[in-house]
């Protein structure tokens, strides 16, 4: 018999820029396809004066026309400098970058993170992340480079980090441990729906707070065990071969010396720990000093136009949300030249620059994909399909005449699917609320249980779409990290590591919202699942 040799075909994988460079093309063809056929959806604001409803009519703008392709080239430069993952990267990589150039953060990791559990870790990062919600999306931005940079000086693969803390923040977004930007952002939409019904509704910036501070810890117990049990096997070790080996001879005959200049490294790294500690509470200080009104020279981050302390500090024009990652990067800066002074690892700010610099020569096709990115997703919004497909599914909940468990689970499940096409909750909740929130108090369900819908159906999904501003991040250090750079992170790819997280996070959101309401635990003071 003769032998006979199988073909086999090689695989060709995409960059993720080129996947993003064809959705961008498929979405221009698309806008120009739906508007010719004039697709359009209506949805019904509530007026603010009058407590009335008034119809919004929304169509797809086509792109794939003189003025759709003039947006496209007038405002290229636009959306990607105003892209809101650039700026939170490249403040809180500089930060980071020069914390790791002076040795701070393989020094603290080693010293200390290195005796933690590995379960614990993967805890204390999903924890983290999730209540960087807190502060919008500055998790992403400041985590995943941490998280991976930890990971990897543990001796964990950097992948893994990178996942864990990806998926702490999307797949936990909205729950915290206090009321943060999205109570404020919502739930004046919150209200204005409730008046539909009961002009004397009062709804509580704390209204949900006993419902997130449980979903935080229940969300990152089960985070933990899906990264532990499931992700962290199918991701395997990082393999990287050592720069050089060093001889049996070589120790043997050094030892004296060795251990010598192991005594004085130790020494040197307990003196840059002690100085990073004293800047560290420094800092510390007068960072909590400015959220304080009212004292001497206090409440330098707050918005004293505004009344009511959470909206000093969440508000449109809060300067400790719109700072954070400055304030971050600049904790990081601080910290990580006092370490670098102390321990004797940098001489001048030569070395400072130098240290950081290298480190940011690894980052340039992060810059390419967040150029293009920013393209892909300034045009889907200004094509209005995500907008036209969530109102069609918000009239579609319309529409139905359920009650109780039914409607809880459907209004969830459309939540999470409109998710995928409009990741801004605020402008989803414009959309559903003045739907949801009457047809739950109909059912004799509150208001305020209704926003947590919205909480729990915009995280289920919020990590596993493209659409998803700081995506790109993740997938940026993804192919960063990845050894094998003929075969880069496509986005199917890096999708299909969360999809673990994604499906078993989802089943959790599910069984805690309707547990919650049928044990009817309450949400917040004083606030019940039911009216």
């Amino acid at each position: 018999m003769k032998n006979t040799r199988k073909l086999k075909l090689k695989k060709f994988y995409f960059h993720p820029v080129t996947v993003f460079i064809f959705l961008i093309i498929l979405t221009i063809i698309a806008s120009g396809i739906f508007s010719a056929f004039e697709t359009q959806a209506t949805y019904n604001t509530v007026n603010v004066n009058t407590k009335d409803l008034e119809p919004t009519l929304l169509t797809v703008e086509s792109l794939l026309s003189f003025d759709g392709l003039k947006y496209i080239i007038s405002n290229a430069t636009r959306n990607f400098l105003s892209f809101g993952p650039l700026g939170m990267l490249l403040l809180s990589l500089i930060g980071v970058t020069i914390a790791e150039g002076t040795g701070l953060i393989e020094t603290f990791t080693r010293r200390h993170l290195n005796k933690l559990s590995k379960g614990f870790l993967t805890f204390l990062v999903i924890f983290l992340s999730t209540v960087s919600s807190l502060i919008n999306e500055v998790g992403y931005a400041i985590l995943i480079p941490l998280a991976a940079l930890i990971y990897f000086i543990n001796k964990r693969n950097p992948i893994l980090g990178i996942i864990t803390a990806f998926c702490g923040v999307a797949f936990g977004y909205g729950v915290s441990i206090f009321v943060g930007s999205m109570e404020v952002s919502l739930i004046q939409y919150t209200k204005d729906a409730a008046f539909l019904i009961d002009e004397n509704a009062h709804i509580a910036l704390t209204s949900n707070l006993i419902f997130i501070i449980a979903a935080t810890i229940i969300l990152s117990i089960v985070g933990t065990i899906i990264i532990e049990k499931i992700i962290s096997p199918q991701i395997g070790k990082y393999k990287k071969e050592d720069e050089f080996a060093k001889t049996e001879q070589y120790r043997i005959i050094n030892l004296e010396e060795e251990e010598q200049k192991q005594i004085e490294k130790d020494k040197n790294e307990k003196r840059g720990l002690r100085a990073a500690l004293v800047i560290s509470i420094i800092i510390l200080f007068i960072f909590i000093y400015s959220l304080i009104p009212n004292l001497p020279f206090s409440g330098m981050l707050l918005d004293m136009k505004e009344t009511i302390y959470v909206n000093q500090l969440f508000g449109e024009n809060s300067y400790f949300q719109d700072g954070f990652s400055y304030l971050v990067s600049l904790f990081l800066i601080l910290a990580g030249i006092a370490y670098g002074i102390g321990s004797k690892s940098i001489k001048n700010d030569k070395d400072i620059i130098e240290n950081a610099s290298k480190r940011f020569s690894n980052l340039g096709s992060i810059w390419i994909l967040i150029f293009v990115v920013s393209q892909f997703i300034a045009i889907f919004r200004k094509s209005n399909i995500g907008m036209v497909v969530t109102a069609w599914l918000a009239t579609l909940l319309e529409h139905l005449s359920i009650t109780g468990i039914p409607l809880i689970i459907f209004t969830l499940l459309l939540i999470a699917i409109s998710n995928l096409v409009l990741t801004s909750p605020t402008s989803k909740w414009m959309i559903f609320s003045p739907i949801v929130v009457p047809m739950f108090m109909q059912s004799n369900l509150s208001p305020q249980f209704a926003q947590i819908i919205l909480r729990a159906g915009d995280s289920m999904t919020k990590g596993y779409t493209p659409l998803l501003a700081s995506f790109v991040i993740y997938i940026g250090y993804l192919n960063i990290y990845n050894l094998q750079k003929d075969k880069p992170y496509t986005i199917r790819k890096s999708l299909q590591l969360i999809t673990p997280y994604f499906l078993i996070i989802s089943v959790t959101w599910i069984l805690l919202v309707v547990g919650w309401y049928i044990i009817g635990l309450p949400i917040g003071p004083g606030v019940f699942p039911t009216l």
